[in-house]
């Protein structure tokens, strides 16, 4: 019977999948840059293989990050590592999340950026509605 990932190898592995996103690197080009096939990052990035520390520090290199950003946002293991993640938290490392995270934050006006989340809260707010209205 095959055992579960830790919950820190597969926030390691969200992570360097939000990073190698963020810049736009594809698996096969981070795994050129560290020395690996692509199919490595791949289960790096799930969580099934475990990053040694020596290639965490090249994968940082490699996407140019402070390594100690692979492990921000670490919480202690939960009591049942095998809860499912939350849709919103599936949503952040998705590549449309990481996506519309580096669009926003690119929008220099903080004004316009408030203005922004008060919008889609809004039309979050009569989605929900709607819904509810409907049952």
């Amino acid at each position: 019977m095959k055992e579960e990932p830790h919950s820190v190898d597969v926030h390691v592995g969200k992570t360097i999948r939000i990073q190698r996103l963020l810049r736009k690197v594809s698996q096969t080009e981070l795994g050129d840059r560290v020395g690996v096939t692509f199919q490595q990052i791949q289960k790096y990035e799930k969580g099934s293989n475990r990053v040694s520390a020596s290639m965490l520090v090249e994968i940082a290199g490699a996407l140019s990050v402070d390594v100690r950003t692979f492990f921000d946002d670490l919480t202690a293991p939960a009591a049942n590592a095998n809860d499912n993640p939350a849709p919103s938290e599936e949503f952040i490392i998705s590549r449309e999340g990481v996506q519309l995270n580096a669009a926003f934050f690119s929008i220099k006006n903080e004004q316009l950026r408030k203005k922004i989340l008060k919008l889609v809260q809004a039309i979050a707010s009569t989605e929900q509605t709607d819904i509810d209205a409907a049952e």
